[in-house]
């Protein structure tokens, strides 16, 4: 199984958060966004890790077989809590580690999360939305449908943070899975599916005191 690629901001804190990219983007992209010296600014107690997952990770298990192997596993055994984050689709990634792999993570942190493809969601919808829709077993062994069967019943106790732009183009999709979410854990602010908007949500969720020195 080859090493995944990550970049690490590891100050000795007792949590981390995992991040992975969404689609053509690297994880020096957050570097460059600041979402590392946003952490760093707040002295927060977090350490971070970026990880590259490959174009393979949404079809393919073995990227996020590595991912809980050589990321989170290790991890679990130095950190108090391990949070999985992800923009776009990374994202929906997260969900679905999080969905194949009962207490992977203790917290999830989701940046205008990809809903999953128009066949996905339209399926759902023509049955009548996700309390309504019972999975065929051809539609599980999909990780997209996965992800939604998860969301009919997220663990309760999971702390989750879930925004997104109002002006997104997957904005509807978007609307319908964070609302699977307490109304606490959701965030929509104007903007589109951009780094702008994507920077202002992971300020707001470093400001909500998960990570407090």
């Amino acid at each position: 199984m080859t090493a995944l690629r990550a970049l690490r901001h590891e100050t000795g804190a007792p949590d981390l958060m995992v991040l992975l990219p969404g689609a053509h983007m690297q994880p020096e992209d957050y570097v460059e966004a600041g979402c590392f010296d946003a952490v760093a600014r707040r002295g927060l107690a977090l350490d971070l890790v970026a990880v590259d997952l490959g174009r393979q990770a949404v079809s393919g298990s073995v990227p996020r077989a590595a991912l809980q192997t050589q990321i989170l596993g290790p991890a679990r055994q130095r950190y108090r809590r391990v949070w999985l984050g992800g923009i776009s689709l990374g994202g929906l990634l997260a969900l679905a580690h999080a969905a194949d792999t009962p207490g992977a993570v203790d917290g999830l942190c989701l940046l205008a999360p990809y809903p999953g493809s128009r066949l996905t969601t339209h399926a759902i919808e023509r049955a009548g939305g996700v309390d309504a829709w019972q999975p065929t077993p051809a539609q599980l062994a999909d990780p997209e449908f996965r992800v939604w069967h998860w969301l009919k019943r997220p663990p309760a106790g999971l702390p989750v943070f879930a925004g997104y732009g109002t002006e997104d183009r997957f904005a509807g999709g978007m609307r319908q899975l964070t609302e699977r979410f307490p109304p606490a854990a959701r965030c929509a602010i104007p903007g589109g599916h951009d780094w702008p908007v994507w920077q202002q949500l992971w300020a707001h969720f470093l400001d909500l005191g998960h990570f407090s020195a």
